[in-house]
């Protein structure tokens, strides 16, 4: 990775004017001085700077000001204060098709917004059977799009923008949309734009889409960037955020932009939260064992609402504490949970994590529709998950949460990310790769080939 910077905001802000009335805003071009708007300031000097070859995470509450801030960096927004400089051909996912002209087919839009996308007309002939075999509409490239499904119409908007060869590409939510083998297929055309170097602004609320593609993350609230540093951690605290009770919010976002996270790599990032280092191949393979140091450090804890999950731990089936595990056992991993206001519709679950922030999986105690239907305050839940552990040997991380009904609504009573960590123990003899053991048998045999006859 290069260290040529190619996004620098410095201290940006945009302010929007509101008025009550449509005519206050012609009375202003009069008395410009006699304004009767109201302010509102999207971004509040913001300060970012991104090289050549990263993948920035944004991530942030609705109305957050991330869509402005996006559009502030390609252009179709001037700040109000601040300067921006773009190093690069941007191409943008903001608006997917706002380009694109109803009454047009398919091929004349992609041309159309080809043009608008920066490409000349020779550079959307060579890129043209590209962008149809992505979108992957057939015969319907010379239909108007006005005849489109909307699925159709997403895959073609995704196809031309994302075909634009730009240097910088912007991603806001679009990967959410279109069916699971074409989000595969934007996925896999992320990962070539980033093998190949390119710039990317990827905004999601997808945490496990952000731990997975980003290098580092800012989390942006009211217009401002709270936090900036490792994917995993930036998600954590947004989410914290996002559940926390709205008397909490000044108080979090205070916590929130005192934090001192450092700006790093995802690789990095795993090092200091785990605090310890990979076993060494090849070691023996051991009985499972507790080893009190192996301790997270990135742990999170939501604001409690009436209720505190406390003792976190993972058992054998017969009692013995542990965290270091053995691949093919079964564990049981409990907590309680201590009520100190009475509860409607308590749901219980867990979740286990690669050191990334990968969501492997987990469980609920409890389907939405049968939940447990009250307890009563002043007293405690013991909640058990037992799981057979089918990770291949490394590193995984552990949250767990309670939900119950507040206002009729499901919300978290308390969760904690990065409750504990626990590993999986190596094995010398081991076939499996990656992370998860499916059981794979392989089976290989030489086939004698026969001798070519010549005439």
């Amino acid at each position: 990775m290069t260290q040529e910077v190619v996004i620098d905001l410095k201290n940006v802000s945009k302010c929007f004017k509101q008025y009550n009335h449509p005519v206050d805003r012609l009375k202003e071009i009069v008395w410009p001085a006699n304004t009767k708007a109201t302010e509102f300031w999207a971004l509040k000097g913001i300060n970012l700077k991104l090289y050549q070859g990263e993948t920035l995470g944004i991530v942030g509450r609705n109305g957050s000001g991330k869509s402005t801030l996006l559009q502030v960096i390609v252009g179709t927004l001037t700040p109000t204060t601040g300067e921006v400089n773009v190093n690069g051909r941007i191409s943008a996912l903001l608006e997917l098709g706002s380009g694109f002209n109803p009454e047009f087919t398919g091929r004349q839009n992609v041309f159309f917004n080809g043009r608008i996308l920066g490409l000349q007309k020779e550079e959307i002939e060579e890129k043209f059977d590209a962008i149809v075999s992505f979108a992957d509409i057939g015969s319907f490239i010379d239909q108007p799009v006005k005849t489109y499904s909307s699925g159709m119409f997403v895959r073609l908007a995704f196809a031309v923008a994302i075909n634009a060869d730009p240097d910088i590409l912007v991603v806001d939510e679009a990967l959410s949309v279109g069916d699971e083998a074409f989000q595969r297929k934007c996925y896999s055309k992320l990962k070539s734009f980033q093998d190949a170097g390119k710039t990317i602004l990827f905004v999601s609320h997808s945490a496990t889409s952000v731990v997975e593609m980003c290098n580092w993350a800012i989390l942006v609230d009211s217009g401002e960037i709270l936090l900036a540093g490792a994917p995993k951690l930036v998600v954590a605290k947004y989410h914290k955020l996002l559940y926390s009770p709205a008397d909490k919010v000044v108080q979090l976002r205070e916590e929130i932009r005192n934090f001192n996270g450092p700006i790093t790599s995802i690789a990095t990032a795993a090092a200091t939260e785990t605090g310890l280092k990979l076993p060494e191949l090849g070691q023996k393979r051991n009985d499972p064992f507790y080893d009190p140091n192996l301790i997270p450090k990135s742990t999170i804890q939501y604001i409690p609402r009436g209720a505190e999950i406390v003792n976190p731990s993972i058992t054998t089936l017969e009692g013995k504490r542990v965290n270091h595990l053995i691949r093919g056992q079964e564990y049981i991993y409990s907590y309680r949970i201590d009520f100190t206001e009475s509860a409607h519709g308590v749901r219980c679950g867990m979740l286990i994590k690669t050191i990334s922030g990968f969501e492997l999986g987990g469980a609920a105690s409890h389907t939405i529709f049968q939940p447990i239907d009250y307890i009563p305050a002043g007293t405690s839940l013991n909640v058990e998950f037992k799981f057979l552990c089918s990770l291949l040997p490394g590193a995984y991380f552990l949250n767990n949460g309670v939900l119950g009904l507040v206002n009729n609504e499901e919300v978290y009573l308390h969760r904690c990310i990065d409750a504990m960590m626990f590993r999986v123990q190596p094995e010398d003899d081991l076939l499996g790769t990656c992370i998860v053991d499916f059981q794979v048998e392989s089976n290989t045999s030489v086939v004698q080939s026969s001798p070519r006859v010549t005439a």
